[in-house]
């Protein structure tokens, strides 16, 4: 994938991104069957959602800046030391609504800081010229977690409605190990590229939001992974109403994760072809169109095709809005420039549930998709005007 890390190196980096997504694809899931279990109303389950973005959005920026002084490996080991103290919490302690929250609030910080340094490895090692196709490696390790995560709640629940998330807690807790481990297999040299890191300019996160078009891209990006977060959450209670068993919840967020995958393969050569913009804006319509036909009742096998539309629209925006802010971000500050991005997404995870969790109070986990929908098309009339090709 990366050259200057070796094969090595880069093979742990898409193993720890795609364990860390499993993980976290498994886990919150199951935090939303364990509230179902508790007869939790609906818009709580837009507070749960929410509680996995409060933490994190504190520490955002901070953990950007430690990247860089620091070192990615030391932030990646950190991060799922916490992922693995958080899968053990809701193993023995998750029986509570606010058990529930506390343990997905450290999840979102584990999983930050190891986003945050598998994305800064990308971003100090790989040519310019090679980030849209570097990114779009990484964050296809990231769908396949994505989808090994929600395939491990189909494997564990059967046929069960509602499954035993006793048993998913175990399963997350022997995976968070596994990420912890395999952090110690990146090359230590991932951080030995930032000599001017301690010289760059106070400021870069202001500077960065000045840049023309970075405020709405930064809002797309948070939008898309927002509505992602979404589909984890209200896609089992969306189930729920319509009876469908938790095998069958856990395979369409499987299909939704693997046609995300899909859609970063050969992204690179796609995005010069197109170019981002024209790229980005095509992903958001047939996202805005998925999420719209799935809140209409239909056939399971019609409701797996348009998970895989789905998947298609939601897998593109995340690594062009990585990439582009990778080449805008001086050496030295990249971490910064991503911890940007990914502060603004916790924006996108605090806001957009909270506020469209409302929603199923009165429409049902329905109506949370036809809300996403309109959340994800106005994002097409925010990127009006904007070039992210430079």
């Amino acid at each position: 994938m990366i050259g200057e890390l070796g094969r090595r190196s880069s093979t742990a980096l898409l193993v720890h991104s795609a364990l860390i997504q499993a993980v976290t694809f498994l886990v919150r899931p199951a935090t939303t069957y364990r509230a179902l279990e508790l007869d939790v109303p609906g818009f709580a389950l837009g507070l749960l959602a929410a509680s996995y973005a409060v933490f994190p959005l504190l520490l955002a920026l901070p953990i950007g800046g430690l990247v860089d002084r620091l070192g990615e490996r030391r932030l990646m080991a950190f991060g799922a030391a916490v992922v693995l103290g958080c899968s053990a919490f809701l193993l023995f302690w998750g029986t509570s609504v606010p058990a529930l929250v506390a343990g997905t609030a450290l999840l979102g910080a584990g999983q930050l800081a190891c986003v945050v340094g598998q994305q800064a490895v990308v971003a100090n090692n790989a040519a310019s010229s090679r980030l849209d196709s570097a990114f779009g490696y990484l964050t296809f390790a990231a769908s396949l977690g994505q989808a090994l995560g929600p395939l491990a709640i189909s494997l564990v629940g059967g046929a069960a409605v509602r499954p035993n998330t006793q048993a998913i807690f175990l399963l997350a807790t022997a995976m968070s190990l596994v990420l912890f481990l395999a952090t110690f297999v990146i090359s230590g040299r991932v951080s030995g590229r930032r000599s001017k890191a301690n010289a760059s300019p106070k400021g870069g996160a202001m500077s960065l939001l000045r840049t023309p078009g970075v405020v709405r891209a930064l809002a797309t990006s948070a939008t898309v992974l927002a509505v992602v977060d979404l589909t984890v959450v209200y896609l089992p209670a969306l189930g729920a109403e319509r009876g469908l068993t938790a095998a069958t919840v856990g395979l369409l967020l499987t299909v939704r994760a693997v046609f995300s995958m899909i859609s970063r393969l050969g992204l690179g050569s796609v995005s010069r072809r197109l170019g981002r913009m024209k790229l980005l804006i095509l992903s958001l319509a047939i996202s805005t169109v998925a999420l719209a036909v799935a809140a209409v009742p239909m056939p399971e096998w019609l409701l797996f095709v348009v998970m895989a539309f789905l998947g298609l629209g939601l897998g593109i925006g995340q690594p062009l809005t990585m990439s582009w802010l990778s080449a805008q971000a001086p050496e030295g500050q990249r971490g910064r420039a991503l911890a940007l991005r990914l502060a603004g997404n916790r924006v996108g995870q605090v806001v957009l549930p909270s506020a469209i969790g409302v929603v199923a109070v009165g429409l049902g986990a329905a109506g949370v998709f036809l809300a996403s929908a309109v959340a994800v098309g106005g994002t097409m009339l925010l990127l009006r005007g904007v070039r992210l090709d430079d």
